[in-house]
């Protein structure tokens, strides 16, 4: 009987090794699981002007030659509609709460897409003004791409608009979220006057209000711009203005002489 009982403690304490055993490799794995996270600090090098340190959400900023290199994942780092769904969706999905009541979320949900802007650091007027493209045409503040007014096929956005979240974004295909218009979110939080990106000619863009003017289409040129001071070139710079009109935030192509982008 003592045998058997002897027996009997050594095949428990075997088998609570096991159990925890299997506990602690349970754990060690959710532990190494990692999660690329919505707000990256960028590494800036050396050299890099002032003005492009406000490039808050990007994974890297340094100079190259005669450009400012960008590279950024193109996540938002605000709530959205299109995070549902997504390794993110616990901290940054939100429903629909913006004011359009012909609001219809597209089917398309928001992942990482690495993309890498190189613009020019010191920007100058184009003597031919080039078409802005399809796809990112610059980089928002906060590391999202900015599109120009055109849906897929060069269509008007008079239906994609709709689609917009709250912020004013919305994921493509492959879920590259993106700007086509005012980033309510940078406006809000940065004010209606800051500064809210670059294209990628080097020219700054701004959100809609100017020494507490609102901006509109009639105030600027062809290219959605005009030359004046700013905040943060107190010497002067063409600029554009985002407008709560089509073109929204640029108009006949770039004003200046457009770096490259690469996904």
């Amino acid at each position: 009987m003592k045998t058997k009982f002897i027996n009997l403690a050594l095949g428990i304490a075997v088998m609570l090794t096991a159990v925890a055993s299997c506990k602690k490799d349970s754990t060690a794995t959710t532990t190494n699981t990692t999660i690329t996270p919505v707000l990256n600090t960028p590494t800036i090098g050396t050299g890099v002007p002032a003005v492009f340190k406000k490039i808050y959400n990007a994974t890297s900023i340094y100079v190259d030659g005669n450009y400012v290199v960008i590279k950024v994942t193109s996540l938002p780092d605000h709530k959205s509609p299109y995070y549902k769904g997504t390794q993110w969706a616990s901290t940054q999905y939100e429903a629909y709460n913006g004011t359009n009541t012909l609001w219809n979320q597209n089917p398309n949900t928001i992942a990482e897409s690495d993309v890498t802007f190189r613009i020019p650091l010191n920007p100058a007027v184009a003597t031919t003004h080039a078409s802005t493209p399809l796809g990112p045409m610059g980089v928002a503040i906060n590391g999202v791409p900015i599109f120009n007014q055109y849906a897929a096929g060069g269509s008007p956005l008079t239906g994609e608009k709709n689609s917009f979240d709250q912020y004013d974004g919305h994921p493509q295909q492959q879920g590259q979220y993106h700007y086509h218009a005012e980033p309510y979110y940078l406006t809000t939080t940065k004010g209606k006057d800051a500064l809210i990106g670059f294209l990628l000619d080097g020219f700054p863009v701004y959100g809609p209000m100017e020494n507490g003017k609102t901006i509109t289409n009639s105030d600027l040129d062809v290219y959605h711009g005009h030359f004046a001071v700013t905040a943060d070139y107190p010497s002067g710079i063409y600029h554009y203005h985002t407008t709560d009109a089509d073109p929204y935030i640029n108009g006949n192509g770039f004003y200046g002489t457009a770096g490259t982008v690469s996904q």
